[in-house]
């Protein structure tokens, strides 16, 4: 018969399942409530706490069921996933050689705890588990979709298509794993899937999810072989699906960049007192697909300074600074310009130092801080702010194109595209004119036609010395998680400047609508705004 606290974990599991966190906790209490010293129900409140990113609290669960007898090696992988998320990487690390040889046995776990390692961005440590554990599953699609992953981070990717092929034959309905495929090379008339792509597409779909990202994987390799129409039909097909499963309303996001520019003006930054304290600190910041990863391994090249890759460091510390995540936006937007900058900014690099105390000059690339860069510049006044702008045309095409795991909500409807980026637009002017040469702009496009020259710019504006590693990013052999981590493998080309002009116009729509919003554009890398 089954006893009561497997019971009661059983239907703590089953509200977990639901998603309904409220559900979920009041479950978990009450089988904890009952039997504190059971160890998997306080493994369970770890996952719950950590889904819910709490991670003191999945932290203080997994230490409690640490303490109630051998450790499991699940409940290890848990516990360094905590550690991690908790600001702790070296107790992380330190956890991983136990964790390894408690799990020898067990391929499952070793992969997840390659998945962990994977998180922290010990990719080499993530690729070496999930070969171990592949050695005793080689027929496991998840776990060959995963090593793909790595493989693509370290830019092996040979490797990964090998590990996606193998995902695609024994999960052929994983479109994730045909998106991902599509994505590794440039496609070629003679080396293509478009064949099978639209056996896919033809043997019906089961989710709308599938579809879009089998509609994307269709559209990337039709441009590759430069046949723009059929790429456009796939990809305005996958992109209305995707755009019609979203709630969202752009104007909201159009009303908070007009309020950031009222609140945070020249008088806010007026009375911040100037500081020639470095921070350390390079921000790297635009829209997304203008080429900020580009700019960040450039930088990343250079021996004196370290990428981080995308932070949410920042806009975690205002918003823990102004009341937490509950706070509705626009509320968040005033509570932030009354805060002491000087607050934000020593949350900001204590959460950073606790991460990574050996980075005295290091890079924050998230693209989205353009939203916050007065914030940046009042509350970090030794910090370099370097913004990448690129045509709004071609940035807008390359929005279009990409099926972004998460966030980007504007990005499936060209309307919404060209009212967000001209909100985008008037919100840097306004930059520029109230932080002047604290904010620096490198033009991807001077920068894949004359690179020594824009690389000059980019470092002087950082303080650097000009060191020659910077002009071959290619080499950097740092691993890259974005969605350009294969164009940054390649040498600096400009074949993308003028790609959105074969679909220019399908692209009529954004173009209408900058114009409409007082954008002046013409055939320069740096549009006006009519302000």
């Amino acid at each position: 018969m089954t006893n009561p606290p497997d019971m009661l974990h059983h239907a703590a599991r089953q509200a977990m399942a639901s998603k309904n966190a409220k559900q979920a906790r009041q479950a978990v209490a009450r089988l904890l409530a009952a039997h504190p010293d059971y160890a998997p129900g306080w493994l369970t409140a770890s996952i719950l706490e950590l889904d819910l990113q709490q991670p003191a609290r999945a932290l203080a669960a997994s230490q409690r069921a640490l303490s109630l007898g051998s450790p499991q090696p699940a409940l290890l992988v848990q516990h360094i996933r905590c550690l991690h998320a908790a600001g702790q990487p070296d107790l992380a690390r330190a956890q991983i050689a136990a964790a390894e040889h408690a799990a020898r046995l067990h391929p499952h776990v070793l992969h997840e705890l390659g998945n962990a390692c994977a998180a922290m961005g010990d990719h080499e440590q993530a690729l070496r588990l999930m070969t171990s554990a592949c050695a005793k599953l080689p027929d496991d699609p998840a776990l060959a979709y995963n090593m793909a992953a790595v493989l693509r981070y370290l830019g092996r990717f040979a490797e990964a298509e090998a590990c996606l092929n193998r995902t695609i034959r024994h999960a052929p309905q994983d479109s994730e794993a045909y998106l991902a495929r599509s994505q590794l090379r440039v496609q070629t008339t003679e080396n293509n899937h478009l064949d099978e792509l639209k056996r896919v597409l033809a043997s019906g779909i089961p989710n709308w999810h599938s579809e879009v990202q089998i509609r994307y994987a269709l559209a990337k390799e039709y441009e590759d072989i430069g046949q723009f129409a059929e790429s456009f039909a796939h990809l305005h097909a996958g992109a209305t699906l995707r755009r019609n499963h979203l709630r969202y309303d752009v104007a909201e996001d159009i009303a908070a960049m007009a309020s950031i520019r009222a609140h945070f003006d020249a008088a806010y930054i007026a009375k911040v007192p100037p500081s020639s304290a470095e921070s350390g600190a390079i921000f790297i910041f635009g829209l997304p697909r203008s080429g900020t990863t580009l700019v960040d391994r450039i930088l990343g090249c250079h021996p004196q300074v370290t990428s981080l890759g995308e932070l949410n460091d920042f806009p975690s510390s205002v918003i823990a600074c102004a009341g937490g995540s509950s706070t509705p936006k626009q509320n968040l937007i005033a509570r932030a310009a009354q805060l002491h900058p000087a607050e934000i900014g020593a949350t900001y690099l204590a959460r950073i130092k606790t991460r990574h105390p050996k980075a005295p000059r290091f890079i924050d690339k998230l693209p989205m801080n353009y939203l916050y860069a007065g914030l940046i510049a009042a509350s970090l006044p030794g910090a370099r702010l370097i913004h990448v702008s690129r045509h709004p045309m071609a940035n807008a095409y390359g929005i279009y194109k990409t099926l972004f795991n998460q966030g980007y909500p504007f990005s499936y409807d060209l309307d919404d595209i060209g009212r967000y980026i001209a909100a985008y637009l008037h919100l840097m002017s306004h930059w520029q004119g109230v932080l002047g040469n604290r904010l620096v702009t490198i033009s991807y496009e001077n920068l894949v036609t004359a690179q020594e020259a824009e690389t000059q710019k980019l470092l002087s504006a950082c303080s650097l010395p000009w060191h020659p590693a910077c002009l071959a990013p290619h080499r950097n052999p740092a691993p890259s998680s974005t969605q350009s981590a294969v164009q940054v493998r390649r040498p600096i080309y400009a074949d993308a400047v003028h790609h959105w002009r074969h679909l220019e116009h399908h692209l009529a729509p954004v173009k209408a609508r900058l114009v409409a919003e007082g954008i002046l554009l013409d055939d320069h890398s740096s549009p006006c705004c009519l302000e």
